[in-house]
């Protein structure tokens, strides 16, 4: 990885107690007039950020092991980035490319184009969010197929909007109450290899899914099948090897379109550009959202030429769909992923967590709290069970998540919880990040597990 240069200083330091006087302040001013339904994790407000830091508006530096939930892959003021940014602005803000089109769109389309799996011609349409993705990766398979059944797996997330809620498994916070949804979305098992029942291969999981597709749906009646590569809010799960490409090539002999959600592993997260190339797998879409702006609203889908330009003309687009600032936003950011090797650094990453925490394993022995460590490159989980109950009945412990979190948190490093059962701790740094800085974040995580096991 090529050097790289940091505006903050990469230290964590606490200058008191916090929430501080500002972020208090500020924090009463947003309950007199932001819905209570919004949630933060972190209680104090953000003045900077750069690098792997965050200082909050009481001058307090935080390591960030979150990355804004994999937004900032870059750092969330690459120098890059920004020079791009001010260099837009300065000529337009917006024009609507349904409208008066722009060079910036058709750059990153290209370059989305390039780099997605698979050597077929292919089609690229620019969004705002990872929902507005899948949405419209679900309207092209149903408008290519003439079909209108959507799978979907276990643990999933992929959105808030109505369609996306009834794509996502979790019900709380994401479903309950906001119903009815979207029809003609069946769920089925996901590959979960900490948790299956026996032994199951990643083929035997897959044909496991499919024979519940074929009874209960019919494959004439797919139109596609949606997962994500690596599942994120569900708890980081890895599926099994051969999972992927058993339903991929299922998919491709029932005329069933194959959507990899790549919204949180792709762009160098996983080592990869996308999470799909570990196993070699070549989706029909792909949809794209976080680290592809640097920072700024910026999603996409990608896919099969025949599949995309299937969709008559004025069928989809939106007034902020690859808004001409996000547009070079994501040409630098993709720069930077290039010029940093990011999916080298990405791998580096995996290699210092994963050793650091197989350490911690047999630290604490079979009466700790760590069940599984798991991910791939800057996209790394550590699930949490009950005391002793690793090797047995690996009984779930969200309650140590959320110490775990709060105890980070108080020492100056942020990092986030997921799981379908709230028990998993996931890493998500930039991958900009030092060694150095990333070291002392997980000393800090490792000393809070100790505490909470």
């Amino acid at each position: 990885m090529s050097e790289i240069h940091y505006r903050l200083e990469q230290k964590r330091h606490l200058a008191g107690s916090f929430p501080g006087p500002k972020s208090a302040a500020l924090d009463a001013r947003r309950k007199a007039v932001v819905a209570g339904g919004v949630a933060s994790s972190v209680p104090v407000y953000a003045a900077d950020a750069d690098g792997g830091i965050i200082t909050d508006v009481d001058g307090n530096s935080f390591i960030d092991l979150g990355s804004g939930i994999a937004v900032t892959t870059v750092g969330a003021s690459e120098e890059r980035v920004v020079d791009a940014v001010r260099e837009q602005v300065g000529h337009f803000t917006h024009t609507c490319f349904m409208v008066t089109p722009y060079e910036g769109y058709v750059a990153v389309a290209e370059e989305l184009n390039a780099l997605t799996p698979g050597t077929h011609e292919k089609r690229t349409v620019l969004f705002n969010s990872g929902a507005e993705a899948v949405e419209n990766a679900v309207k092209v398979a149903r408008l290519a197929t003439g079909r209108d059944a959507i799978v979907a797996f276990d643990h999933a997330y992929h959105g808030r909007t109505n369609l996306t809620m009834a794509l996502t498994a979790k019900a709380m916070p994401y479903k309950t109450n906001f119903g009815p949804f979207a029809p003609e979305i069946y769920r089925v098992p996901m590959s979960y290899p900490y948790r299956e029942e026996s032994d199951i291969k990643g083929e035997e999981a897959a044909r496991r899914a499919i024979t519940m597709i074929e009874k209960q749906i019919g494959a004439s009646s797919v139109a596609g099948i949606l997962i994500e590569p690596i599942q994120g809010e569900g708890g980081f799960i890895v599926p099994a090897d051969g999972f992927l490409p058993t339903l991929a090539a299922w998919a491709k002999d029932n005329g069933v379109v194959f959507i990899a959600d790549e919204v949180q592993s792709g762009f160098c997260r996983t080592g990869e550009w996308f999470a799909s190339q570990h196993e070699g797998v070549v989706p029909d879409i792909i949809t794209m959202a976080k680290g592809i702006g640097g920072g700024l609203p910026l999603s996409a889908i990608t896919g099969r030429a025949d599949l995309m330009d299937a969709v008559h003309p004025g069928g989809l687009g939106g007034t902020y769909g690859g808004n001409p600032v996000a547009c070079a936003a994501s040409l630098a950011a993709i720069k930077t992923m290039k010029e940093h090797d990011l999916n080298g650094r990405a791998q580096n990453i995996e290699r210092i967590v994963t050793a650091r925490f197989t350490a911690l394993v047999e630290e604490l022995g079979e009466a700790g709290i760590i069940g599984e460590i798991r991910g791939r490159g800057a996209m790394m989980a550590i699930e949490l069970v009950k005391p002793g109950t690793a090797r047995t009945t690996k009984e779930v412990n969200p309650e140590a998540a959320k110490a775990i979190a709060a105890a980070c948190l108080r020492a100056g490093v942020i990092i986030l919880t997921c799981g379908t059962y709230g028990n998993v701790i996931r890493l998500l740094p930039p991958l900009v990040i030092s060694d150095e800085l990333l070291g002392d974040g997980l000393d800090v995580l490792a000393t809070a597990v100790r505490l909470a096991a």
